[in-house]
Order: structure tokens, then C-alpha cells, then sequence
């Protein structure tokens, strides 16, 4: 990563993480820190450009996030989004104050197409507004580039110091010529080259990871998913057999879903890489026996996860190296990127015990977006099926089942997961939808079949659209489909008698359940 760079100071905004995401749409590389990072590491680390995120604070109000004066004259130009917006002008001395009208949602934005953020844009535009607060006076130097019916001060800038303070949030969709504006800091303003591609993105971790490991081993954690796929495939291509790849079958996968990940990775596989598969069902159900809090679902999870490998390292000899499909929204998501609330650990982040056997741990993509991982696996062509495969977590079912996990309900989850994925691939929507799957839910209720009276579980249906899988919304799969999917269930798999079909977006949920 060692790179021209943008940083975006996080001060607890929802959408840190599609700022990020947005910059490297722009062929430049991005990276999220706390706005409690310190001056000096930021100047370290030499960035072209840094933006500022929106917050749900109040800059004026005391104990609220804010940055030094100090960031504002480094010479590097500063893109202020929301809060972000605010926050420059309030240090720089101008005013922030409550909004006599709130504005949220879509919004006209009238804006000087002369400012070099506003190049190619519409002096008319659609831009997504979310704030209480408002800019009632700029800061010395600064001159209005754009305003709303109701918010004089849409966009400010001081051209001649290179900082913009942008009140609406052009990294949301609903912006839209966001994008654009983006590209127009980040490229125009920070005079960034945009090299960060993914073809150079493989070719140098290849390097990093051939110089990094030498002549010792790796042991991989292949879970068969895409974002281990991809991780043993760069491995594979850097090291070869020096790379051991351990499939922990811990129960908790999709039906059939064991014997497909050793068909690609085994020995009559394409990879050249050692393959192990353990099967460790019982052992998990054992573990996760009478737990029904999630976190602590998951901190089991990836507990057993590690011990497995250390199991296998020693049964294989030494290994210098752990590998792992970690991606950056496992790290953002688990506290250790931003400055965001924790949403949740993730198996191979925060679910880490304290004490791991192996000298270091490797993370190939920890830096990617799912959809940046994509491309990374075609480009080391890996098959599309596999590339293109549904995301499926490193819990696994363990959080596609709200409550206790037993083999019993492991049983039903995956019987009702298959049934629904077989007929979304037959109604042809199975590429157009980013993530679907069942998940069986912790609530019984009364029903009738046959004329008896049945007590059974629930299933929840879920489907997703998304960029990024940091926001998504429910996907509109049709009607009669639907129906099929739940008359299959009902029928055919043992211990249901209801199917409820989840509309929740994210935010406010969760793709997965727990």
C-alpha cells in the first residue's frame, strides 16, 4: 500500500466506510482512521488529500469530536462532508448553529460549476441532505459554491488553501453526481494519479507475500467462501506448496457445502496447495451447547477456529504463518478502523484469542471491499462461480440461527437455505440479487397441517441489494416466487410451518441475523 493515499478521518459517521469506498472507485487508494489519530501520524503518513466524515454531534457543543487547527494547515487539501463541513468551519472561525429547517432526503442543489469541485456537475443538482445543524457564517477566506432553498450554505471552499467544506453527502447513491464530485477532489484538487488497480494490486502482493514468507510455511483458513478463495489463490500463486490449507468443516455450513469446497480445493483441484479437511461438527455443537447470545456465539466460533489450526500446525509440523481472508469491513466493523460504534466482532478480527501459535498472522486482502476482492479473483482467474458465489460468513449458520445452535436446527436451516436458493436460480435472479439466504428464527408458532395441530419454527427469508455490503436494501423478488419457495419449505422441511420474508434495510439492520 505504500502508494499515493487519501485518509478519511472518521468522527463516528454512518457512512465512513462508502467515503472510503467511493475514493478508490476513483482508482485511488483510501484508508479510515479515528479522528483521535494523532497530527503527527497523519503527516507520517503523507497523504494527498483527507476528508472528514459526517458525526450524529453538534461541533459547537462541548465534549464533541474536532481536530486540531493544525490539520488545516498542512498544505494538503481537506474535504469536510457534513459534520466534517462543520467542524472545519467552526475551527477555522466560522459559525455553526441549529437549522431553523431540518433538512433530510433528497435535495436541490444549486451549485458554481466554476469551483473545481463542481466541474462537469449540473448547476442543478440532486444531493442527499442529513442535518439539524447548519453553517450560518463561513470561516475567514471562505467563499459560497453552492446553497439550497433552505440551507444557504450547501458547499463552501477557500480555493487558494485547497479546503472544501460540503454540508450535503455526495458518497451516498442518492447524490447524484457524488461520485463526480469526488473524482473532482481527489483526482483534480489532490492531483492524485489513480493507480490503484487491481492488477497491480496482485502483482505486488504476490511480491509482498513471497518476500514476507521466504522459505517458510502457511497454513490458510479456508472456509470456501470468496474472500478465502481469493486469499488462497494469491497464496497459492505466490508460494505454492509452501501453503497448507485447512478446511474446518465445524457443522455450520450450507447443505453440501463440505464436499463442494473439497472438489475445488482438493487434491483433483486447480490449486498447488497441501489440503486438509477436518471434520469438526461435534465439537462445535458441543461448544456452542445453551449459547444464545450472539457476540458470545461468535467469540466461540472463532476460539475453536484458531484452536483447530494449532491443532493441524502441530500434526503438519512447524508453521511460521497464519493466513486469513480478513476484508475491511471485517476490521472497520470491528472497532479497529474508525471511529464508528462496533456493530459486531468478526470470527477472524475481534473473535481472535489473545494467545495464537504461529509468528505472525497474514491478511492478503484485509484492505479490499468485497467487490474490490471480486475483482482481485478474476484477475488471478479464478472460476466466476466461484468468484460470484454467495457471501457466507465465518460464523456461518451460527448466526443464521437466532438462539442456541443444535444439529437439529443446523438441519432445518439448511435444508430451508437450499430449497430457497435452488429457486431463486431457477426464476434466473440468482446474479442479480447481491446476497440471499434462510435463516431460522428462535420463534414457535401454532399451525395446521394434515388436520393436526403443529407447533414449529419460523423461517426468515432474506435478500439483499447492495454496492458495498455497507448498505443494503431488501431486494424485490417477485411475488409467486416467493410463494414457492414458502409452499417448498413447509412442505419438505421437517419442523417449519411459517415463512416470513425480511424487509429490513441496512442500516438500521444487519444483513446477517446476529
Amino acid at each position: 500500500m505504500n502508494q499515493e493515499k487519501v485518509i478519511v478521518i472518521d468522527f463516528g459517521g454512518q457512512y465512513n466506510q462508502l467515503v472510503a469506498r467511493r475514493v478508490r472507485e476513483c482508482n485511488v487508494y483510501c484508508e479510515i482512521y479515528s479522528y483521535k489519530t494523532d497530527i503527527e501520524q497523519i503527516k507520517a503518513m503523507n497523504p494527498k488529500g483527507i476528508i472528514l466524515t459526517g458525526g450524529p454531534n453538534s461541533c459547537y457543543e462541548e465534549g464533541a469530536p474536532t481536530y486540531t487547527k493544525e490539520l488545516f494547515e498542512l498544505g494538503i487539501p481537506v474535504l469536510g462532508l457534513c459534520y466534517g463541513a462543520q467542524l472545519m468551519m467552526h475551527v477555522l472561525g466560522g459559525k455553526v448553529e441549529k437549522a431553523p429547517v431540518r433538512e433530510y432526503g433528497k435535495t436541490e442543489v444549486f451549485v458554481d460549476t466554476t469551483s473545481p469541485l463542481f466541474t462537469d456537475v449540473t448547476p442543478t443538482t440532486i444531493c442527499w441532505m442529513s442535518h439539524f445543524d447548519y453553517i450560518s457564517k463561513t470561516a475567514p477566506g471562505f467563499s459560497i459554491v453552492a446553497h439550497t432553498a433552505d440551507c444557504p450554505v450547501a458547499t463552501a471552499e477557500n480555493r487558494e488553501k485547497n479546503l472544501y467544506a460540503i454540508q450535503f453527502h455526495p458518497e451516498v447513491l442518492h447524490t447524484q453526481e457524488g461520485t463526480k464530485m469526488l473524482y473532482n477532489f481527489v483526482r483534480g484538487v489532490c492531483g492524485c494519479a489513480g493507480t490503484w488497480r487491481m492488477d497491480s494490486f496482485v502483482e505486488n502482493t504476490i511480491k509482498e507475500i513471497r518476500e514476507k514468507v521466504g522459505d517458510g510455511k502457511v497454513l490458510l483458513a479456508l472456509s470456501g467462501g470468496v474472500d478465502s478463495s481469493v486469499a488462497a489463490g494469491l497464496l497459492s500463486r505466490a508460494i505454492g506448496k509452501q501453503l497448507t490449507c485447512v478446511f474446518v468443516d465445524h457443522g455450520l455450513l450450507r447443505k453440501d457445502e463440505g464436499d463442494e469446497v473439497e472438489a475445488v480445493f482438493g487434491p483433483n483441484g486447480q490449486f498447488d496447495l497441501n489440503f486438509i479437511r477436518v471434520n469438526a461438527q461435534e465439537r462445535y455443537y458441543g461448544k456452542l451447547a445453551g449459547v444464545t447470545e450472539p457476540e458470545q456465539k461468535r467469540k466461540i466460533i472463532g476460539e475453536e477456529f484458531i484452536r483447530v489450526f494449532e491443532e493441524e500446525a502441530k500434526k503438519i509440523g512447524a508453521v511460521d504463518f497464519l493466513a486469513q481472508g480478513t476484508i475491511y469491513p471485517d476490521v472497520v466493523e470491528s472497532g479497529l478502523g474508525g471511529e464508528s460504534a462496533v456493530i459486531k466482532s468478526h470470527h477472524n478480527v475481534g473473535g481472535l484469542p489473545e494467545y495464537v501459535d504461529f509468528k505472525e498472522i497474514i491478511e492478503p486482502l484485509r484492505n479490499l471491499f468485497k467487490d474490490e476482492v471480486r475483482k482481485a479473483g478474476l484477475e488471478l482467474g479464478i472460476p466466476e462461480k466461484l468468484v460470484f458465489r454467495q457471501p457466507f460468513p465465518g460464523p456461518g449458520l451460527g448466526i443464521r440461527i437466532i438462539g442456541e445452535v443444535t444439529a437439529e436446527k443446523v438441519r432445518i436451516v439448511q435444508d430451508a437455505d437450499a430449497i430457497y436458493r435452488e429457486e431463486i436460480a431457477k426464476a434466473g435472479l440468482d446474479r442479480s440479487i447481491g446476497q440471499y439466504f434462510a435463516a431460522l428464527t428462535n420463534m414457535r408458532s401454532v399451525g395446521v397441517m394434515g388436520d393436526e395441530r403443529t407447533y414449529d419454527y419460523a423461517v426468515a427469508l432474506r435478500a439483499v441489494n447492495t454496492v458495498d455490503f455497507m448498505t443494503a436494501e431488501a431486494a424485490e423478488i417477485p411475488f409467486e416466487v416467493l410463494q414457492t419457495v414458502m409452499s417448498r419449505i413447509i412442505n419438505e422441511v421437517r419442523g417449519v410451518n411459517r415463512v416470513f420474508y425480511d424487509l429490513t434495510s441496512k442500516p438500521p439492520g444487519t444483513i446477517e441475523f446476529e
